[in-house]
């Protein structure tokens, strides 16, 4: 595909829709059973919506927002969207009602589509608050009469009557210009209220162009011939490019997940050739099988830990190893490495990393049962992806090199600044932040990181997380919390001590590995007295002693204590994109991380 001679993205979407024609593209369980579309039919729904969009007076320029679980219609909403000539503004499925108000007013959406009943209970509140929107477009049927003021009609009636209407949208997508906003992506915010990312057609394409060139480094990988497996939320960018756009590009399949607690399942019925994610499930994933593994012990137990052990010497050592160990590595190949990879289905090329730091000796693991991880690095303002590893060069301590068409430099502060056609075009009516982000045409990406001989790049931290403690010395907090959620005691962690002599943490046990250690001492099986139990406490402190013993002495947590519950999306801790939100947390066990200085 000539990327530089794509016009816009709806206009990418007909080109690979007429190209592939009847084969299968969006694959969703109805009923039990995993149910295609093919190209053919999805472009035609597509052309309708377009279509019944322009017929309810969506006119170009106007921003539709668009609420609803990853499914065929997601993608069929938003291209039509965008075909129509107007602005998909996608929100989480976990917002708030306040939340979608925000989204809707900030926006100025005319309009807003939504998949479920459960959704419809938080968007039509919010929609009929807002004074912008005017059109709400349910595909499930709602419960509760809407506000009069606001109109609300069915996704089936809208594509009917799009469909009788006589145009022709593929044909008129040529009149969008590669500029114009394709989508305003609100950042998740780990501080403070989210602002929306203005993201052009030419910044997508641009990702999907550096995406492809890399993919072709892939062993086997080829144009058409790719299945995605679509989890992450499509409202985040990262899934939005490299779970929807990026497989429109390469003509794959996209198979949508039936949630976080299904994968597994999925992963095996759909067997995806390349899956995405951040490093929070890679995390997950590694719990969930090491703790499988001690409880299963045996001969499995030690052959397992082997694998582990033979694949990260070999990945350290460059690819090389002895005789001996070759002999037994190759052995465990069969013996471990292929079962583990029949688990994620048996086809997969890649999996990527991205969104957040990928612990290394997280990405390590997975390398070493021969599950090829990928680290990318991104952001948002940057539609999103700027750089990946490569599979022939696949440094783990690293993002990999720029994409192509994506130029990166150092400042002096050593902040990561981009510059390229991915970068956005501002943030939605905010001229000030725009200005402050984008300087002389180079996105101030507020990371800290350097660029070593391979031109690949390391991140060191996030600019304004750094810890300063009082001795004057500069500390990663993201570094030492990846360390303390590697230990299988530990869930969650959130480093503090800004201007203090020394680092404290807040510590989430880990509700499994707890609640089996309760049961197995006698203990009340209770999170909460858990987290008061001056016995559990001490299992705890060995799980951090043990980090402490690979740290230098100022990354050191001399202190901790810990949260009964977990960081998660609906307490506000945790952003939808998995971050955590240190300043919520701060402010709900503030006093008991000062309380550990002993002042």
């Amino acid at each position: 595909m000539d990327y530089a001679a794509i016009k816009n993205l709806p206009a990418m979407f007909f080109e690979r829709a007429a190209q592939y024609g009847d084969r299968k593209f969006l694959w969703a369980k109805r009923d039990g059973a995993w149910t295609p579309l093919t190209w053919s039919e999805t472009a035609s729904r597509v052309s309708a919506l377009a279509s019944g969009l322009e017929g309810l007076g969506i006119a170009p320029g106007d921003r539709v927002g668009l609420v609803a679980d990853n499914c065929p219609e997601w993608l069929i909403a938003d291209v039509a969207i965008m075909a129509a000539g107007a602005t998909t503004v996608p929100a989480y499925t976990t917002n708030t009602v306040d939340d979608h108000l925000h989204i809707l007013s900030d926006s100025g959406a005319k309009a807003v589509i939504v998949s479920t009943a459960t959704l419809a209970k938080h968007v039509l509140p919010a929609a009929a608050q807002s004074t912008e929107t005017e059109i709400a477009i349910t595909m499930a049927p709602v419960e509760h009469a809407p506000a009069q003021d606001l109109r609300v009609t069915a996704w089936d009636d809208v594509l009917a009557e799009g469909g009788n209407r006589a145009d022709d949208v593929a044909a008129r997508t040529a009149e969008i210009p590669r500029s114009d906003t394709a989508c305003i992506i609100y950042t998740s915010g780990t501080s403070g209220l989210p602002k929306g990312v203005m993201l052009s057609h030419g910044s997508i394409i641009s990702n999907c162009m550096g995406a492809h060139e890399f993919l072709e480094m892939l062993p086997g990988f080829a144009v058409g011939a790719e299945v995605f497996l679509s989890f992450l939320p499509l409202s985040h960018s990262y899934e939005h490019t490299a779970g929807q756009f990026l497989p429109i590009a390469i003509g794959a399949q996209i198979y949508y997940a039936e949630g976080v607690d299904k994968l597994t399942g999925n992963m095996e019925e759909a067997t995806p050739t390349i899956l995405t994610a951040v490093p929070r499930l890679y995390e997950a994933m590694h719990g969930r099988i090491t703790r499988g593994v001690e409880q299963t012990g045996g001969l499995k137990k030690t052959l397992f830990m082997k694998t582990v052990e033979l694949g990260r010497k070999r990945y350290e050592a460059g690819g090389m190893l002895g005789w001996w160990d070759s002999l037994v590595d190759g052995l465990l190949e069969r013996l471990v490495r292929e079962k583990v990879r029949a688990r994620f289905g048996g086809r997969l090329k890649a999996f990527v990393s991205g969104g957040a730091p990928l612990n290394y000796d997280i990405g390590v693991f997975f390398q070493a049962l021969g599950l090829r991880i990928l680290q990318g690095y991104g952001q948002t303002e940057a539609a999103p992806v700027v750089s990946c590893n490569h599979p022939g060069l696949n440094k783990l301590a690293t993002v990999g090199p720029p994409m192509k068409g994506v130029e990166v430099k150092i400042a002096g502060d050593g902040e990561i600044l981009v510059r390229g056609e991915l970068v956005m075009r501002g943030y939605w009516n905010d001229r000030q932040a725009t200005a402050e982000t984008i300087v002389d045409g180079w996105l101030h990406t507020g990371d800290i990181g350097v660029i070593d001989e391979d031109g690949y790049i390391q991140i060191t931290d996030r600019k304004k997380d750094i810890i300063v403690i009082s001795g004057g010395d500069n500390i990663s907090p993201q570094r030492v919390e990846g360390m303390l959620t590697i230990e299988p005691e530990i869930a969650q962690a959130m480093v503090y001590g800004d201007t203090r002599p020394h680092l404290v943490a807040l510590v989430v046990p880990d509700p499994e590995f707890a609640l089996g250690w309760a049961k197995e001492n006698g203990k009340p099986e209770d999170m909460a007295a858990l987290a008061e139990d001056e016995e559990f406490g001490r299992v705890i402190r060995g799980a951090v002693d043990r980090v402490n013993e690979k740290l230098s002495n100022i990354e050191r947590i001399r202190h901790f204590t810990m949260a009964p519950d977990g960081f998660t999306i609906e307490n506000e801790m945790l952003t939808p994109s998995m971050k955590i939100r240190r300043h919520i947390i701060n402010q709900r066990f503030g006093d008991k991380l000062q309380a550990l200085y002993g002042n």
